[in-house]
């Protein structure tokens, strides 16, 4: 891969008015940056003899480094309330540090674990789930090192991969209801989400730059239901502060089980900074669970804000009639703990109401 000579002044000065011009002239949002990992490393994609160490012995690209820094410096000084967005696919450390602390200064990091993961895993046959249940929890491993976003691009649909809902195992029904908890479980996971265009309505096909989306699945009832699922997300993420407030902050984060291995099952507490909270249960097994023992952090009344099961989005109408009740019982290290319906493939969210 051809890379840029970064410790030319007028190299730098012109990449980075480059992505000024981009900014200033056309108001866009935020930049990426792709593959990082090819700029910060000399022997990135390259034989022994393909590359030279930098004055201190390393494989580092310093001058790459000093570019990036200077680049996000500048914009986020220039252009306030813009981001920009780091593709970077190693363990390189402080990517969204700030550059004044001696990180690269990135507002975020796409984290192509998480995606790799947990793709990994819900394109398993239901029976072999419990055997990678940690490709869905390890994440959380790491989820506060950086400031991450959650990412379904491009990449994720296009050259023989298939669409989001084409890797879906299981029958039609099951297919879609897979989708439907897997997007609510990205909804709820800590991270900003990026989710790429035809996915909120589940489209068939990959992705091709030669012809547009597949517009008339609308007219399909299961499309639409992802439709609506989307949408309500959206609007849960928006007026609730615990699934976004502290994202990159591991205060921010509580498991209620995710070691439930034999059920499917993954449930955790979103807290924002005021200490409210978002309690969140994802079932991806076919089974409904019945009387289900959800440990809660708070008794009282919990209000069942989404169910990707509701009828509303293509479900089978398991729930919980709208609401249930947290006792003050002690249950696996909460102080309360709720009897409740769990239903199949799917993820419910519950919000404290007193």
């Amino acid at each position: 891969t051809l890379i840029f000579d970064f410790g030319r002044n007028e190299v730098r000065n012109f990449l980075v008015a480059n992505a000024l011009y981009w900014l200033e002239e056309f108001h866009i949002d935020g930049l990426r940056v792709d593959a990082v990992a090819s700029m910060l490393y000399l022997d990135y994609s390259r034989e022994e003899d393909q590359w030279l160490p930098n004055q201190l012995g390393g494989r580092e690209n310093l001058d790459a480094v000093t570019f990036l820094q200077e680049l996000n410096a500048t914009v986020y000084k220039l252009v306030p309330g813009v981001f920009t967005i780091a593709e970077e696919s190693t363990t390189w450390p402080g990517v969204t540090r700030p550059t004044d602390l001696g990180g690269l200064g990135f507002g975020f990091k796409w984290n192509m674990g998480w995606m790799h993961d947990s793709l990994g895993y819900v394109q398993q046959e239901n029976p072999y789930r419990k055997f990678h249940h940690s490709e869905m929890t390890f994440s959380l491993m790491y989820s506060f090192s950086e400031n991450f976003v959650l990412p379904f691009s491009h990449d994720e649909v296009v050259h023989g991969k298939g669409s989001l809902i084409s890797r879906m195992p299981g029958d039609r029904w099951q297919q879609f209801a897979n989708l439907r908890a897997y997007l609510a479980f990205m909804w709820a996971h800590p991270g900003k989400k990026l989710l790429f265009m035809g996915s909120e309505f589940a489209q068939s096909s990959e992705w091709s730059s030669e012809r547009g989306l597949d517009w008339d699945l609308f007219l399909s009832r299961e499309h639409q239901g992802v439709l609506n699922v989307v949408t309500d997300l959206n609007h849960l993420y928006a007026n609730n502060r615990a699934l976004w407030e502290r994202d990159c902050d591991p205060r921010g984060f509580e498991w209620i089980d995710g070691e439930a291995v034999d059920t499917s099952i993954f449930s955790w507490i979103r807290w924002s900074d005021h200490d409210e909270c978002v309690a969140f249960i994802a079932n991806f097994s076919p089974e409904v669970r019945y009387d289900f023992p959800f440990a809660l952090p708070r008794p009282g009344k919990w209000t069942e804000v989404l169910n990707t099961d509701s009828t509303h989005y293509g479900g089978s109408g398991v729930g919980n009639l709208g609401q249930v009740l947290a006792q003050p019982q002690q249950w696996s290290g909460k102080p309360a703990m709720a009897r409740i319906t769990v239903p199949p493939l799917a993820a419910v969210f519950f919000e404290f109401k007193g």
